[in-house]
């Protein structure tokens, strides 16, 4: 029955999932914990007080600097080494956290924003080496569909977390220290896990390869890919590895999610809903986000990253103004006599409309493109300043949102909408499609570009990097990748065809 957990590419993408869903345990994590009152009494604010979006935004700054010291630990010691680091660190920061008050209540604030940082330090390099790791380990054309599943695992977290919070604010009430305390500490559960699992991974074939190390590079690709595979795979390794010798993040905080996954309760309290209301049509939301992913692993490697940003960008930019306009009308119902469905309903289907268009078109294709365009020398630091560019804009935008929300209201909706308008354009001209191409094939589209003096990816090669490679029959009838002949044709799961 559990036959298929023994394959080894299933177990790379469930040990990588576990990893991924740190990250998104700490956004529903924060979400109730800022508004729970023994929580701001510990730490000597108020729910007002702007240091409630410091508390959280500083962990985006840990991560910008985890991912450079994590990049570069995973490039000279392996992958794997550099995801146990992040792991260990990220386990030392969430007990930071745990303990924050506890023995010396005046140094409560200054332990939980240690805390906060060194957890950042653990995950942004998690976010960094993993989704390396992931793609060396997956086929060319299925890297998306494995590192989309692996973003759902972090939709997962979110969701684990949120109902923890939700649970135990409702059974203890929101002065209950242990109410906030609760869901941090559960946080511990993903790193036993990832711990108990150690020993089932190998280390990447291309960084073995990169390192001299061929022997073990043979061992890794047998226990991945299969023994009948070791020769030609090596080959192929040694000879990428021989060519590269010869030879956006920023725009997915600019969609503005970071801040409805952890100010989700007040962005429904805008809407006009009371509090409990906005907690629970937030669960809701999660949910569904939860749900939604599954057409992302499912189109990823069908339609392309490209395809995805752009258009998801342009839906999210729609979504924005609408709610902006729906955020106006509640605030002032009274004034125009408008019933709270009037706006609520409404409001609550676009959010849940923009949470499955940010699942399907933005959350995984910017940490999946950085690990495909560099060489195999300069991946992990190539991924690394991709997360640095995300934890500056992420700490921007979770550090501004709580006071924006205070200033603008409603307003703060027409500068997501206009963001994502920027990030979608930004994406249309300069953001290449690197799906279901070879690491190398996809270096193409950079010398190309340098030769003709453009970076405009309708120009470069004549657009050839717009979409994703096309297919032509061959005499039996199989589709064919036109740029070099490799059999395209079955785009299934992952999981499904490793199995």
């Amino acid at each position: 029955m559990f036959q298929w957990l023994k394959n080894k590419q299933t177990q790379v993408v469930l040990f990588s999932s576990t990893a991924i869903a740190l990250y998104g345990y700490d956004q529903g994590m924060m979400s109730l914990i800022n508004t729970n009152y023994n929580y701001l009494s510990t730490m000597g604010i108020s729910e007002e007080d702007p240091m409630v979006g410091i508390i959280v935004s500083v962990y985006y700054l840990g991560c910008a600097i985890g991912a450079i010291l994590a990049s570069k630990f995973a490039d000279l010691k392996g992958r794997r080494p550099g995801v146990f680091v992040c792991v260990a660190m990220a386990a030392l920061g969430n007990l930071i956290m745990f303990c924050a008050g506890w023995g010396i209540p005046e140094g409560a604030l200054a332990t939980m924003l240690v805390g906060r940082i060194v957890m950042g330090l653990g995950v942004g390099g998690l976010d960094a080496v993993v989704p390396v790791y992931t793609s060396e380990l997956a086929e060319d054309d299925a890297r998306g569909t494995a590192l989309a599943q692996e973003f759902q695992a972090n939709i997962l977290g979110l969701n684990m977390a949120f109902i923890i919070n939700i649970a135990v604010t409702h059974t203890m009430g929101k002065y209950h220290e242990w109410a906030w305390r609760t869901p941090i500490v559960c946080m511990q559960i993903f790193p036993i896990l990832l711990v108990s699992g150690a020993t089932l991974l190998p280390e990447t074939p291309r960084w073995l390869v990169l390192h001299g190390k061929d022997d073990k590079a043979k061992k890794s690709i047998a226990r991945v890919f299969g023994q009948e595979v070791v020769d030609d795979r090596l080959n192929e390794l040694q000879e990428a590895h021989e060519q590269e010798e010869k030879d956006g993040m920023i725009n997915q905080a600019l969609t503005g999610y970071g801040a409805v996954s952890v100010y989700g309760p007040q962005i429904f309290e805008l809407l006009g809903f009371e509090t409990t209301k906005a907690e629970l049509i937030t669960m809701g939301n999660y949910l569904f986000y939860l749900g939604m992913m599954t057409f992302a692993w499912i189109l990823i490697d069908r339609k392309g990253r490209r395809f995805l940003l752009v258009r998801g960008a342009t839906w999210l930019a729609i979504s924005f103004a609408v709610l902006c306009v729906l955020g106006g009308l509640a605030m002032n119902k009274d004034r125009f006599n408008i019933p709270l469905l009037a706006t609520g309903i409404p409001g609550i289907i676009v959010l849940y409309f923009a949470t499955a268009i940010f699942g399907i078109g933005w959350l995984v294709p910017p940490w999946l493109v950085p690990t495909e365009i560099f060489p195999s020398s300069a991946r992990a630091q190539g991924s690394a300043i991709s997360v640095v560019v995300w934890g500056l804009a992420n700490f921007a935008v979770t550090l501004l949102t709580p006071i924006l929300f205070n200033n603008l209201d409603y307003w703060l909706f027409l500068i997501f909408a206009a963001t994502n308008t920027v990030a979608g354009v930004t994406t249309y001209l300069y953001c290449p499609e690197s799906g279901t191409r070879t690491f190398e094939e996809n270096q193409d589209f950079f010398k190309t570009a340098a030769d003709e003096g453009s970076w405009n990816v309708l120009r470069v090669d004549k657009g050839k990097f717009r979409g994703l490679p096309e297919k032509q029959d061959d005499e039996e009838g199989n589709g064919q990748d036109q740029q070099n002949g490799k059999n395209n044709d079955e785009r299934e799961p992952l999981l499904a065809r490793s199995g």
